[in-house]
């Protein structure tokens, strides 16, 4: 989950490098560091904690090198210091090395190194590759980092100096993201386009296995193989400014605050509202075989997994098609019921989540139909799914996901609606959901413009250690995707559950120090919830309802109501979880806690 960031060209190298961390740093911020090659010789600079104080600590040494990489960390082996950070080189200083991923056999070849007699001045498992590199060199650098990568076990988004190549730069990827940003005269390498996308809209997106070598006027790309290979030069959609926070205090906000136009875009030219139907062309090629499924797997992490959750309902509701919701760190050790005929579509933001992407093979090797839900353009599950939708919503740099997640969940509906349009709905029905689609974008923005409101609602909540959140049906993966915001973000303790499991046990914690926050859209389930909310009201239990405009009876049972905006049941669902967005932002504000970056967390788990 970390960042890296590699520059070989006409200009000085640390400026770019630093701005490439910064853009990065929402993948880990342990600890970060810079290496360039400088007359002659590897210099490099590591600090523990964040790239400011890697700015800072720079500015007292000026560098005029045009080669340089630099490492922005999330600790896996080895606490967070300097020891610890990147870069990290062999014995003499004269091989440098960035990893992003995990090396599993590392203590093995760690324990082997050392009685070849080599040292190790740090915990990480990285530090075993620049040995290696360091036994294997004999003049030629991309064969040196062939022959160590031979040795090693696991995953690698990885880049490579040597003082004896000093134009030169080599990187190796294999299940750990790596891009090549293709520029005049000057090339990169990185984590993530947003890293260079003030340099170049060209990107190069590396395969498993892949080795790049590169230097300021070209590039050339082999296999761990020897294998010559080509890859396509790809334009980077997004603009450098869609990067930026344009004013806004924190991303996550800005985030917030996109969704008009992230849900826009989400369903741009996807929906046929005289035939209420949706057209994603991305699924075009598979069509046929999805008419005759019987079977869909959703398979993700995370926010991803509670916007599956909330897809199972819809497709239950749209079609008549068995859902199953996996969690892909568990279904990937499990014997899942994966037979031929069955598909399985991944959702994930980055494209790059190593759990999603692992649960995804295994189900590939039993003959599942693999589609994918994903952001990032070139991403890996982009590459290894067979057909798949990209959310077209813009980079997304806050840890904690917000547009994204909204933007998935629009765009299951429009699957869910092509699906159901084959067998199961009228064209009436049809068009009612289409319509209700098209109002979200509006919808979100009244919820929006309640932001000042909301804020001092979180105020008189923000101070509590521990929350519940409740929904029954659709809004019950509301209530747990609302819960993980405000822990994420906040660090106050929250869970969600189904609100008819409160009398199961969670009803035990309620009295007046323990809040709950209550997903009572006007709906099907309607009625019970408010049973629900009654039950903690007359234990004592402070109560916060998201409730649709227009019910005034909810204010006498609950303490405070935020309203929003009525549509179709399932649809609601959307502009609550926006208010939820709001409210665990503000409850951050309220504790002085790093929003942007919160403790312990990473954007893109690449690692599992």
């Amino acid at each position: 989950m970390c960042g890296i960031i590699g520059y070989v060209g006409n200009k000085c190298a640390v400026p770019i490098l630093l701005e490439g961390l910064h853009r990065l740093e929402y993948r880990g911020y342990d600890s970060a560091g810079i290496a360039v090659i400088e007359d002659g010789q590897l210099s490099r600079v590591r600090i523990q904690g964040k790239v400011n104080a890697l700015v800072a600590r720079l500015a007292e040494r000026p560098f005029a090198s045009t080669i340089g990489m630099g490492h922005t960390r999330w600790a896996t082996h080895g606490k967070p210091s300097e020891a610890n950070a990147h870069p990290h080189t062999n014995g003499d200083e004269t091989i440098m090395v960035v990893h992003n991923g995990i090396i599993e056999n590392y203590q093995i070849l760690r324990e082997q190194l050392t009685a070849r007699g080599y040292c190790f001045s740090s915990e990480t498992d990285t530090e075993v590759v620049a040995h290696l590199i360091d036994e294997a060199y004999t003049g030629d650098l991309t064969q040196a980092v062939k022959r160590a990568l031979r040795k090693v076990t696991g995953t690698y988004g990885l880049v490579v100096m040597h003082t004896a190549h000093p134009d030169e730069m080599v990187a190796a990827r294999r299940g750990s993201p790596m891009v090549l940003g293709v520029g005049n005269n000057e090339m990169l390498l990185a984590s993530d386009v947003s890293a260079f996308l003030r340099l170049t809209n060209r990107a190069v997106y590396l395969e498993d296995d892949d080795i790049v070598t590169i230097r300021a006027d070209n590039y050339t790309i082999d296999t761990l193989a020897d294998k010559p290979v080509t890859r396509e030069t790809e334009r980077i959609e997004w603009q450098p400014d869609a990067a930026e926070r344009n004013g806004f205090p924190h991303y996550m906000l800005k985030e917030i605050f996109e969704q008009p136009e992230t849900i826009t875009n989400a369903l741009r030219g996807r929906l046929i509202h005289s035939e209420g139907i949706a057209h994603l062309g991305g699924l075009d090629k598979v069509l046929d075989r999805l008419k005759n499924t019987q079977h869909l797997v959703i398979v993700s992490c995370g926010t991803s997994y509670y916007a599956g959750m909330y897809a199972r309902y819809v497709f239950e509701r749209l079609t008549d098609l068995v859902v199953e919701v996996e969690i892909a760190s568990e279904m990937r050790y499990r014997k899942a019921n994966i037979r031929p005929g069955t598909v399985v579509l991944g959702v994930s933001q980055s494209g790059e989540t190593a759990d999603t992407i692992a649960a995804m093979h295994e189900a590939g090797r039993k003959g599942a139909l693999l589609l994918g839900l994903v952001n990032v353009v070139g991403s890996t599950m982009s590459r290894i799914t067979e057909a798949g939708i990209y959310n077209h919503g813009g980079p997304e740099i806050g840890v904690a996901s917000t547009k994204i997640f909204t933007s998935q969940c629009c765009i299951l509906v429009m699957i869910a609606l092509l699906l159901g349009r084959f067998k199961h709905l009228s064209v009436t029905d049809g068009m009612e959901i289409v319509s209700g689609l098209e109002r979200l974008p509006e919808q979100i923005a009244q919820v929006l413009d309640q932001a000042p409101y909301i804020r001092s609602v979180a105020a008189n909540y923000a101070h509590y250690d521990n929350c519940l959140f409740i929904g029954r049906k659709y809004n019950y993966p509301i209530a747990m995707e609302g819960a993980l915001k405000l822990k994420e973000i906040s660090y106050i303790h929250a869970e969600g559950c189904a609100a008819g499991e409160m009398k199961h046990g969670f009803i035990a914690m309620i009295d007046p120090s323990f809040p709950t926050l209550c997903l009572a859209t006007k709906d099907m389930m309607y009625d019970k919830v408010i049973s629900n909310m009654q039950e903690i009201k007359s234990r004592g239990g402070k109560m916060l309802a998201i409730a649709t405009e227009g019910d005034a009876a909810i204010a006498a049972i609950a303490d405070d109501v935020i309203y929003t905006p009525a549509n179709l049941d399932f649809l609601q669902s959307i502009p609550a979880v926006v208010a939820l967005q709001l409210f665990a932002y503000y409850c951050a504000i309220e504790r002085g806690r790093d929003i942007d970056q919160p403790r312990n967390l990473a954007k893109s788990v690449t690692v599992e």
